[in-house]
């Protein structure tokens, strides 16, 4: 089964492409390092104060998966401090 979990973030006072990744990267790293998952910027790439950022999860069993995905975001909602987290998506597959 896997999991897929898109965070929709907010980042004002973004004034360029290059100072955007600048904030993004370091996070995505993060996260990823945090909780071993797949983790990239999957759209809005052009938008300097907007990011989609994906993760990706795989297990045997959803209750694991669920479990793991509540608590990355709120992982992600209280470290994320860079301007605000707009939306949770999640899809299972």
């Amino acid at each position: 089964m896997i999991a897929s979990l898109s965070i929709h973030l907010h980042l004002p006072g973004c004034a360029s492409l290059k100072e955007k990744r600048g904030r993004i990267k370091p996070f995505m790293n993060r996260l990823q390092r945090e909780f071993n998952l797949s983790v990239a910027e999957i759209d809005l790439q052009d938008s300097w104060q907007q990011a989609l950022i994906g993760c990706a999860l795989v297990g045997s069993e959803r209750p694991h998966l669920e479990s793991a995905i509540h608590t990355i975001q709120r992982w992600v909602a209280s470290n994320w401090t860079d301007g605000d987290v707009i939306d949770f998506h999640l899809e299972w597959v």
